[in-house]
């Protein structure tokens, strides 16, 4: 794994991009063990979306964050809400709560057309689960099956609104919110596809911070849509938070990579002082001009580095390096390993 180089840090907007990629810190803990269980005709579209967050997670890190697990109620086969049969990892009565490889996060994921009757064996988990002082979740209807096993008396939840009506007939001791996502210390509940990401980045923000959050959502809300309905890609440009000279100069270097302009010429073309301009990107993006310019240009070598077989020294001239060898000194400083280590290291699977 990459050795630690601290001569230089990516500010913050280009450290989430490449923070894969970043010299790998000392072990910490072990990963946290996330367990969902399927029931008959559960959401695809939730599931995927709560699965996903997790593997972006580990993704973005160079050492797993997450491991995934999951299970049927009696079937290692279970049909999803898309008539699409899913192979669990385990079934239901397999659900480890004790020992070497608890689980410390319980998901029950539900559907539109799941049975909301209550399963033995499930509520008798969940309990187990809210004893040992487990993360419980629910997707979509999911929260039936805590509230059944009593997880949820004096707590407000989250669920489909297809299902408020038996919810609030069913369990008195249970607030049913109006809103897409209810957190609680420690059970998470969602209603539908989008929240079930939320709620996971929310799972994951506890555990690890905002800057991994932020890591996950500039890859999975690349095109995310703005609020005119049309679809552009989450570039920091694009960003309606950051003022529009900023954004205007932002455009001006992603558009000059291989022959980068002037600090003076980039000022000149967007109509500001060079004084306005310095003071735009500390305030924003807590680096001078010049310092994020660099990043830039040093993340799309990256990007071509190991997206691609071009070799070095026509990626140095790509992404405006006066040479190779500034290139390659400037690379293992972020970096921690020269290019071409890099290179071979994804290949050989390092990053997997």
């Amino acid at each position: 794994m990459y050795q630690a180089s601290e001569k230089r840090l990516f500010s913050h907007r280009l450290r989430d991009t490449n923070s894969a990629f970043l010299p790998a810190r000392a072990a910490g803990t072990a990963p946290v063990r996330v367990g969902f269980v399927l029931q008959p005709h559960f959401s695809m579209m939730a599931f995927t979306a709560a699965v996903d967050a997790l593997v972006t997670a580990n993704l973005v890190h160079s050492t797993p964050l997450f491991t995934i697990s999951s299970y049927g109620l009696d079937s290692a086969t279970v049909c999803s809400d898309l008539a699409i049969d899913i192979s669990a990892n385990h079934t239901l009565d397999e659900l480890p709560l004790d020992g070497d490889n608890a689980l410390d996060v319980v998901v029950v994921c539900g559907g539109f057309r799941c049975d909301l009757s209550e399963q033995g064996l499930l509520s008798r988990k969940l309990r187990l689960a809210a004893r040992r002082e487990r993360v419980l979740g629910g997707l979509w209807n999911g929260a039936v099956a805590l509230a059944h096993a009593g997880t949820l008396d004096g707590l407000c939840c989250a669920i489909h609104p297809d299902n408020h009506s038996f919810a609030k007939e069913r369990f008195s001791r249970v607030e049913i919110s109006s809103r897409a996502l209810e957190a609680n210390s420690h059970i998470l509940t969602s209603a539908g596809p989008s929240s079930a990401l939320e709620m996971m980045l929310l799972l994951i923000e506890r555990l690890h911070g905002t800057d991994t959050v932020r890591a996950i959502r500039e890859i999975l809300s690349s095109d995310r849509l703005a609020d005119s309905s049309e679809t552009r890609l989450a570039l920091a440009e694009n960003d309606p938070a950051l003022p529009r000279p900023l954004r205007d100069l932002l455009r001006l270097m992603n558009s000059n990579i291989e022959e980068p302009l002037s600090i003076d010429e980039l000022a000149s073309y967007a109509g500001l002082s060079r004084r306005r301009m310095e003071r735009l990107f500390q305030t924003h993006l807590q680096a001078t001009p010049s310092r994020y310019y660099l990043e830039l240009r040093i993340t799309q070598a990256r990007r071509l580095l190991l997206q691609s077989d071009t070799s070095i020294a026509n990626i140095a001239v790509a992404c405006g390096f006066v040479s190779s060898t500034h290139f390659s000194h400037c690379f293992k400083d972020f970096f921690g390993v020269s290019p071409s280590q890099a290179r071979q290291l994804r290949r050989t699977g390092a990053h997997e």
